[in-house]
């Protein structure tokens, strides 16, 4: 089985190449951080799996095309599960946005994601039981006051899965739910 997990240097993102690590994938992760990537690459080395990264910044597209290159290369053109997991918030009102605020939000939390399924359709195809995994959140379906923007990609990401299963691919959405307790 192999897997390709955006964002997989920290938080929901490393655990899920644990996991997947753990009942025996082989695993290739990336993130914009290249000191945290090394820091997870040597502990996920001196635990015997089966993991490699690298550096990308999945809100630029040429990065993008590059890393389903990396990954179709290390995987011989097939690829299991694509988790799109890498994402960010921008937590201030609306009001309070830049365009290159708005724009960086949409291109890291949905156009990332669209855009690597896309790519990754070939791959997941040619596995044979290619499946894709959206890591989303309550904010696209829960209002909130601060945040609306983030909650938009989150919220666009549900429809998505209309578009990968009529492609015929299993797709998954995981939302992430989180309380405030005062």
């Amino acid at each position: 089985m192999t897997a390709l997990v955006t964002g997989g240097s920290k938080g929901l993102g490393e655990a899920v190449v644990e996991e997947l690590a753990m009942l025996g994938a082989r695993v290739h992760t990336c993130g914009r951080n290249e000191t945290q990537l090394q820091e997870r690459l040597h502990e996920w080395l001196a635990k015997r799996f089966l993991v490699t990264t690298s550096v990308c910044d999945v809100s630029l597209p040429d990065q993008r095309a590059r890393l389903m290159e990396t990954v179709s290369s290390l995987f011989q053109g097939k690829l299991n599960i694509l988790v799109n997991n890498a994402g960010t918030s921008i937590v201030k009102p609306a009001t309070e946005f830049s365009s290159e605020d708005f724009s960086f939000l949409m291109a890291t939390n949905l156009e990332s994601a669209f855009h690597l399924s896309q790519l990754a359709h070939p791959l997941l195809k040619a596995s044979g039981s290619g499946s894709i995994v959206v890591m989303s959140s309550a904010a696209g379906v829960v209002h909130m006051s601060v945040g609306s923007i983030y909650g938009a990609t989150k919220g666009h990401q549900f429809k998505e899965e209309d578009a990968w299963m009529v492609a015929g691919l299993c797709f998954f959405m995981y939302q992430i739910k989180s309380r405030v307790v005062m």
